[in-house]
């Protein structure tokens, strides 16, 4: 990588990180609706997926994850709360792990779809990324439960709620956000 690629690479990533941090430690990035928060935290890492490539992602999957831990040490959600409780280290693990499989599968998507898929590949990619962060940090979650003995007769159904009212409409609103921002870094030739 040349020095101006490496300085746009840097640039880029650097922009959306911040804007992480931004969506992620005040009300801009989340929807409040009763218990439920839909949440726009996971655009810039798909975007620096999607534009970027995948080392790009991973970084911006770190930052989302060192954000989310660093809400869940601050002001824990009702569900994390017990998590939080059986030790800091499984909250470690429930807010990075999930944020390290979306870029990975927004990236692997992109990649396997580009071929076969043309103009569809980006904004299914931006759903998928999406709605792999709600699987893999509800899923997480679920399991920790169980580990940890905690019993809660209503999480599944819980659960089952929060991917209907906050999942599906982020993995929508991923791929409406993210799909023309690449699009127009792409026109304007500040990505491949």
């Amino acid at each position: 990588m040349n020095n101006k690629k490496k300085l746009q690479f840097m640039t880029i990533t650097s922009l959306l990180a911040a804007l992480v941090v931004l969506l992620g430690v005040t009300p801009i990035g989340f929807i409040n609706v009763g218990v439920i928060y839909i949440t726009f935290l996971c655009v810039p890492v798909i975007v620096g997926a999607l534009a970027m490539g995948l080392k790009c992602g991973l970084i911006l999957g770190a930052c989302m994850g060192l954000v989310s831990f660093y809400t869940a040490l601050r002001a824990p959600s009702a569900l994390v709360a017990p998590i939080m409780q059986s030790g800091v280290v499984y909250a470690c693990i429930l807010s990075l792990a999930p944020r390290f499989l979306v870029p990975l599968v927004t990236y692997g998507v992109k990649v396997l779809c580009e071929k076969w898929a043309g103009k569809i590949a980006l904004p299914l990619a931006a759903a998928l990324g999406s709605l792999t962060n709600t699987a893999a940090y509800l899923g997480l979650m679920v399991i920790f439960y169980r580990l940890m003995g905690i019993e809660n007769p209503a999480l599944l159904t819980t659960v089952g709620t929060i991917v209907l009212t906050a999942g599906l409409p982020e993995a929508g609103a991923a791929a409406l956000i993210a799909t023309p921002i690449v699009v127009a870094l792409r026109k304007a030739k500040l990505v491949k």
